[in-house]
């Protein structure tokens, strides 16, 4: 039998004699240690810590970067109901049993909701197996959302444009509506859009690889990955700076995205079937419809409205009731391309909403959208108070009873509602969180005679079935998913979202920084975000089977044991 000794002897990497390169190694370890200690308590005259404690006083702020992004692994994470949640999302994601064992962490006493579970129960297949919501139904062209659960609005820009095309595919793919967020819509939201089954060459601006580029394509393409090969062929047939703004099309190894300077007629009069239901938010900056001067572009906005099934018009929104925040590090030519702005300053939308300095003024702007597209149009808001959102009520009855149009839905977003970018000053602290502001909102449309003529979208927090069914619970029709959605597309909730510092999301989900992004895995977590949907919606007919219930409609706060 070999013993050790002759073991290593035939392995030359063991057999080398690593003495001389350890002490080297050390001595520049040392030298290195040397230099910074007299930097530190001779030189620099910026931090005193240093001064005092050279060297050691640095594991200080190294302990201090790793605690965002290390807390969810040593930490409680007491945000959420539960860590199991979190847990939940990343397996039914990963396609992977859920089933706990043996208890939560949280302890069930202290639920401050509980189902009331029914005295004959039913079978999950005598559930409604399709759910569906009409927005819209006076509109020209209503829309028909084929989930109750929607992805909440997240802008390209603040995601990354590979993280929006996971989204977008993985949203095509499990038949679910996903919001632009006031970024607007882009090309990356057209990842499914297929050039060869399409009419779509008219308003298409294209870009064709020559035989060489064609070929390298190819060779890449065997001899490392799609993104490697992907990356290398965009360069070499699409040569200006915001080349990022092009899809592939790897059928016809091309790359695409639409030519907004095309007349209207060029534009299709159907949604193509290929891509995505998108819901388009119009924010107070106007991005994406917006002419050279800032102001409100129609002919743009009906170009638009030809990829969109209802418009979204936001005034608030919870945890940052200004508009959205973009420092330069995510203002690429790319978004500054999408978005009509200069590319690599700090970008902050205005507070107000410009078409909305009173009731009057806003609700024709709302009218205006339902003629120039034919499509529903609602808002999105922020509930303080019963007599504020009464004001609401009263304008949209009166143009009711007036017989001029009203708005078809409206977005609910709790004071609890996430953002990555927001001052801390407004996170959690303006607006009621989302169930008592339902509690009002589904009262006093109730009380006005608008229930019926007003569908209500609710968003804040949800990440498992059970937020879901509570939520249908309060009156909402269908729920908006932010956070989970992010989960489940591999964010790892570092906390790095914003670029601030140089620093920005290690996984490439929510950064613009090339390196990062390219190494995200699109297609992959398309199917992570579409089984976290689907695994949504058959744990919502689970509990309904087990509260009795067939129909969603049958849902009420009776359902609920409020502790």
């Amino acid at each position: 039998m070999m013993n050790n000794d002759k073991f290593f002897a035939n392995l030359p990497l063991f057999a080398a004699d690593w003495s001389l390169l350890l002490k080297v190694m050390a001595v520049v370890i040392l030298l290195v240690l040397i230099g910074m200690f007299i930097y530190d308590r001779f030189i620099q005259r910026k931090n005193q810590l240093l001064i005092n404690y050279p060297l050691i006083g640095r594991m200080r702020y190294l302990f201090y970067a790793l605690r965002g992004p290390m807390r969810q692994y040593f930490g409680d994470e007491t945000f959420y109901d539960s860590f199991e949640k979190l847990q939940w999302i990343n397996k039914v994601s990963a396609n992977k049993n859920p089933y706990l064992s043996f208890s939560p962490t949280k302890p069930y006493g202290n639920q401050k909701t509980l189902f009331k579970h029914a005295n004959f129960v039913k079978e999950v297949s005598e559930v409604q197996q399709e759910f569906s919501v009409t927005f819209g139904k006076e509109r020209e062209t209503p829309y028909v959302s084929r989930s109750i659960v929607g992805r909440s609005a997240m802008s390209d820009g603040a995601i990354s444009p590979e993280g929006t095309r996971a989204f977008s595919i993985g949203a095509h793919r499990g038949n679910f509506p996903i919001n632009t967020g006031e970024g607007g819509l882009t090309s990356n939201f057209l990842a499914t859009l297929n050039v060869d089954d399409c009419d779509c060459t008219d308003y298409l601006e294209m870009r064709k690889g020559t035989w060489f580029a064609k070929g390298t394509y190819k060779v890449l393409r065997l001899l490392t990955n799609k993104e490697v090969s992907q990356r290398v062929y965009r360069k070499m047939v699409v040569r200006q700076n915001d080349r990022g703004s092009f899809i592939f099309d790897n059928i016809r190894l091309l790359y695409f995205r639409i030519d907004w300077s095309k007349d209207i007629a060029f534009f299709p009069t159907v949604v193509p079937e290929s891509i995505p239901d998108i819901i388009f938010q119009m924010g107070s900056g106007l991005y994406g419809v917006r002419d050279d001067d800032g102001k409100f572009d129609p002919v743009r906005y009906q170009k638009v409205m030809r990829f969109a099934k209802m418009t979204e018009v936001k005034l608030a929104q919870g945890a940052k009731q200004t508009g959205g925040k973009l420092l330069a590090a995510k203002v690429s030519d790319d978004i500054a391309y999408y978005r009509g702005i200069p590319a690599h300053q700090d970008l902050i939308s205005p507070n107000r909403f410009p078409y909305a300095t009173d009731m009057d003024t806003f609700f024709d702007f709302i009218t205006e959208l339902q003629t120039l597209s034919g499509k529903p149009v609602g808002f999105k808001i922020v509930i303080s108070t019963k007599e504020d959102f009464e004001t609401y009520a009263k304008a949209l009855k009166a143009r009711k009873e007036a017989g001029l149009s009203i708005a078809d839905f409206l977005t609910i977003d709790g004071g609890d509602g996430g953002s990555a970018t927001a001052p801390l000053e407004m996170m959690s602290k303006i607006g009621l969180p989302i169930r008592e502001a339902l509690e009002i909102v589904v009262g006093v449309l109730n009380d006005y005679g608008l229930r019926d003529d007003i569908k209500i979208i609710a968003a804040e927090k949800v990440l498992t079935p059970d937020d879901v069914i509570e939520l249908l619970c309060y009156g909402a029709d269908l729920i908006n998913i932010a956070r989970g959605f992010m989960i489940s597309a591999g964010c790892i909730r570092a906390r790095e979202c914003s670029g601030a510092g140089g620093r920005n999301c290690p996984v490439g989900l929510a950064t613009m920084d090339e390196s990062k992004r390219s190494k995200y895995l699109v297609l992959q977590k398309a199917k992570h975000v579409a089984n976290y949907h689907n695994e949504l919606l058959h744990g919502v007919q689970s509990l309904m089977a087990v509260m009795g219930k067939i129909h969603v409609s049958e849902l009420s706060m009776h359902d609920l044991n409020e502790r």
